[in-house]
């Protein structure tokens, strides 16, 4: 999209952190924890601390030989340094392949071995606990962020290496390979370059850029391998903003940090909004300064966006939703204020960028795209992905030309708004839309922190409820809530804890529909 293209030199991640500090050399970085492979940098260092610390950890991998080109797996204990790594591979013309913490090491392994020959990066606790032995004859070296390891390489060892200049590698080039949610399996090697992550990073930073004063903080608790942090980061220091990253999305943890630093941008996984809730009756009022709420990654219930407001004592605070994809970035948005109510179509997920991204939604059946007949939802935007590594055959089924088929289903206004009303693979013959209904369980029943409608083994809806300190279900209350809802099942009540989540707190719908699956054909 043109608008994408004008003076897109790329993302340049390998001197993001040089780049900020030349613009905002004492500017913080607000951090919930120590950093693994500098702790003694604290937990309030400058953009230029951490300038530093990328330069350093770039020369130290550059001294073992990892080159322009070569491919460097970070998979390690979960940390704001990941993302610094991965500014420092790239500072070094090397390709970094970010693997979640939450991944288990069977299938870190699976995906290790689609990746040419790589360089590992992880640490002593997941070679110990969590890392098959088989790593070592699938990588060239495997590196360890901190503590030691028999065959493995510390960087801590290689303290006093040679600095390094930075390595311009052609925007068009590689710069970042993420990992899709694995909702629906094993996820898929998504391939970033400077070009896309730029394109994608263009309409979040206009945006903020215009509405949020740079005296504003920006708190951060995104996934530290997801290719968000790669635009969420870089808006927060360039612009000039304190940043606080968040590693704990516990409560009580949060509002302390809220409570020394207020912020006043959020930008979270729906799921931690969701658990945040309970921040709204603090009587430290931590989330009082707050300005604007961001979420991107998955659908958010109307009850949590109104909690959110209703928290903030800011004068017409909004809520941002975007709608997008790993795989494209950024597509849609939309934004919501107290005044909505907690009864507002969930569904809708704004209009695209103008001039930055497209949608249309293509007919199954030759019939009108409608609520009751939705179609395929299909976007464009230069942030698309280049492939996934691989396995392009799989990249090449869900590219249309220039657009995307993004798994979704929906319908557009007469007004150009889109509504998403369910995964392809989540649909459920007789229900308009699982999400829409979950919804309106979240508005009605208070006590939820969880509901999730799957697909029993013949075929009938079946909702998985979570409640707050797991108590039981009221059955009078859900009655009620559920009496001119379609027919569902009895729900089956799970802790939080158990259900099966992404790297980014997304349910599983299908592992878990087939966890329910086996415990009724075992009589669990």
């Amino acid at each position: 999209m043109f608008l994408q293209r004008i003076a897109n030199k790329g993302i340049r991640l390998g001197t993001l952190f040089d780049r900020a500090a030349a613009r905002h050399p004492a500017s913080p970085v607000i951090l919930d924890h120590d950093l693994d492979i500098a702790p003694e940098t604290g937990r309030r260092p400058s953009l230029t601390e951490l300038a530093r610390v990328v330069a350093d950890a770039a020369s130290r991998l550059w001294s073992v030989r990892v080159r322009p080109g070569d491919y460097v797996v970070v998979h390690k204990s979960d940390n704001f340094d990941i993302s610094l790594l991965a500014c420092a591979i790239a500072r070094i013309g090397a390709i970094p392949v970010m693997l979640s913490a939450k991944l288990d090491g069977d299938t870190v392994a699976q995906l290790i071995r689609r990746v040419d020959n790589p360089y590992l990066l992880t640490d002593q606790a997941k070679l110990e606990t969590e890392l098959p032995a088989e790593v070592f004859d699938t990588c060239r070296t495997v590196l360890l962020a901190s503590g030691t390891y028999e065959g493995a390489v510390s960087l801590a060892s290689l303290a006093g290496a040679p600095r390094v200049r930075p390595v311009e590698m052609p925007p068009s080039h590689p710069t970042l390979i993420t990992h899709t949610s694995g909702t629906t399996g094993l996820p898929k090697l998504a391939v970033h370059t400077g070009h896309t992550f730029q394109a994608r990073y263009r309409p979040q930073a206009t945006i903020v850029g215009a509405a949020v004063r740079r005296s504003e903080p920006v708190a951060v608790h995104v996934s530290f391998v997801h290719s968000r942090m790669y635009t969420a980061m870089p808006i927060s220091i360039l612009q000039g903003h304190p940043l606080i990253v968040l590693r704990d999305d516990d409560p009580e943890r949060v509002a302390e940090v809220f409570s020394q630093v207020p912020p006043g941008f959020i930008e979270a996984h729906p799921n931690t909004f969701l658990r945040w809730e309970v921040l709204a009756e603090d009587p430290r009022k931590p989330l009082a300064n707050v300005k604007y709420f961001s979420s991107t990654f998955d659908a958010i219930h109307p009850r949590t966006v109104q909690r959110m407001l209703s928290a903030s004592r800011r004068r017409n605070p909004l809520f941002a939703q975007a709608y997008g994809q790993s795989e494209v970035g950024p597509i849609a948005a939309r934004t919501y204020n107290r005044a909505m109510g907690d009864d507002f179509d969930g569904r809708c997920v704004g209009r695209p960028f103008p001039g930055m991204t497209g949608v249309r939604v293509v007919s199954r059946d030759g019939r009108p795209v409608t609520k009751s007949s939705p179609g395929y939802i299909e976007v464009s935007s230069d942030g698309r992905i280049l492939t996934y590594l691989g396995e392009h055959h799989r990249w090449e089924k869900q590219a249309q030309g220039s657009w995307w088929r993004m798994g979704d289903l929906g319908y557009r206004t007469k007004w150009g708004c889109l509504h998403l009303l369910d995964r392809e693979v989540d649909e459920i013959p007789g229900i308009e839309s699982t999400l829409e209904i979950e919804d309106r369980l979240f508005a009605r029943l208070p006590a939820l922190v969880e509901v999730v409608i799957v697909p029993s083994p013949e075929g009938a809806p079946v909702p998985v409820v979570c409640t707050r300190d797991d108590e039981p279900l009221d059955p009078a209350a859900w009655k009620r809530a559920v009496e001119d809802l379609p027919p569902l099942a009895d729900p089956v009540q799970w802790r939080l804890e158990d259900l099966p989540q992404t790297a980014t707190t997304k349910i599983k719908r299908l592992e878990l529909a087939g966890r329910l699956h086996q415990a009724a054909a075992s009589g669990a």
